[in-house]
């Protein structure tokens, strides 16, 4: 029987496990110091630099102390390390600590973030929880920050449906944070796992819960961000998603809610509106393979179109910007006046838009 590389005491993770206790996380300077010398090197260079009487890490001393409290260390390059992580570049994680049942890189093939207010609505909380237990009722992990608000609600609707989840920290994977998340970061624990770049006994600060971030796009497939006011941190997650060239989606809300801000212009941006999560599924799944169902409103309204309405309706390309009238009338050999009187026709139904002198298709009904 071979023993995970995870329970090793190398001289590489023993440096690994030092460095997680002097570089601070996303710090890209010494990132690049330790993609050019490796992890041993690295050290002793980053420990020369350190200020006077502050002593250098013991990382031997830090794997003895994970293991005996059940968190262990997931190093690049191992077999349980996520490779999607080295998209980060020099911002990539030094190493990761893990305390719980569940096998990161396992959990992280198929899996999307969820995240959003701390200070969200009771519409806010149940959305984050339908959507997390619609995903982990078709197979995929909900990776989030368990904070507050969305975050906790998105847990709890992973654990609800029994699947794990995987809540990734802002201090070290023994602290609990919130206070009040106590029993929630042991459900969580149980069944998936908790995450953290920082060191055991780590505490949050502002920074740390921004640099956290980089790492919850990263392991995912795609961030949904289910509430957000303008200057809400899970827009940094999305961000962040957007930049290493993940899904990013948003649910819409109220537009009298401040909390909606954030989502909408996340949508104006060019995020995908989900309102579900066999949505979520079809943006971040196998191409063609994870088709969400079309809702039955909307197939009635297609079949209940008149011949010449569905042509014109089907003559309008998929391009954001539409096309004009007469290229309609060479697409669907009809006349221009039918063309254009079929338009306002399905205008008045919310299945197409005008754009000055060209139509499109409502983005908001594309799947009509």
């Amino acid at each position: 029987m071979t023993t995970p590389a995870e329970d090793l005491v190398t001289s590489e993770r023993v440096a690994c496990a030092a460095l997680t206790r002097i570089v601070e996380p996303g710090d890209e300077r010494a990132g690049a110091v330790i993609e050019e010398y490796g992890p041993e090197r690295a050290l002793e260079r980053l420990v020369r630099a350190l200020p006077a009487g502050v002593a250098a890490p013991d990382g031997e001393r830090e794997l003895a102390h994970g293991a005996l409290i059940g968190a262990r260390l997931i190093c690049p390059g191992e077999p349980g390390w996520p490779t999607q992580l080295d998209d980060l570049g020099v911002a990539r994680p030094v190493a990761l600590w893990a305390r719980g049942a569940g096998g990161l890189r396992v959990l992280a093939v198929r899996s999307v973030a969820v995240v959003g207010a701390r200070a969200c609505t009771g519409y806010g909380q149940r959305m984050a929880a339908d959507f997390a237990a619609g995903l982990t009722e078709r197979g995929w992990t909900v990776f989030s920050g368990a904070a507050f608000g969305v975050d906790a609600a998105a847990h709890r609707g992973a654990l609800a449906v029994g699947g794990p989840t995987v809540g990734v920290l802002a201090c070290g994977v023994d602290q609990v944070y919130p206070r009040s998340n106590d029993q929630l970061l042991r459900r969580i624990a149980e069944r998936g796992l908790l995450l953290s770049e920082l060191p055991l006994g780590a505490h949050p600060n502002r920074p740390r819960f921004l640099q956290r971030n980089r790492v919850i796009a990263a392991l995912t497939r795609g961030t949904v961000v289910v509430e957000a006011a303008r200057r809400s941190g899970s827009l940094n997650t999305a961000r962040w998603a957007g930049d290493l060239g993940r899904h990013v989606m948003a649910v819409p809300g109220p537009v009298t809610s401040s909390l909606s801000a954030g989502t909408h212009e996340l949508i104006r941006r060019g995020a995908l509106l989900v309102g579900d999560a066999p949505e979520v599924i079809e943006q971040v799944g196998a191409i063609g393979a994870d088709l969400a169902a079309t809702p039955e409103g909307r197939e009635r309204l297609r079949d209940a179109l008149a011949p010449e309405t569905l042509r014109v309706l089907e003559s309008l390309p998929a391009a954001a910007r539409g096309t004009t009238v007469e290229s309609l009338v060479q697409r669907s050999l009809l006349g221009p006046d039918v063309v254009l009187s079929r338009l306002y026709e399905l205008a008045s139904l919310g299945l197409v838009e005008r754009l000055g002198a060209h139509w499109r298709l409502n983005p908001a009904c594309k799947a009509s």
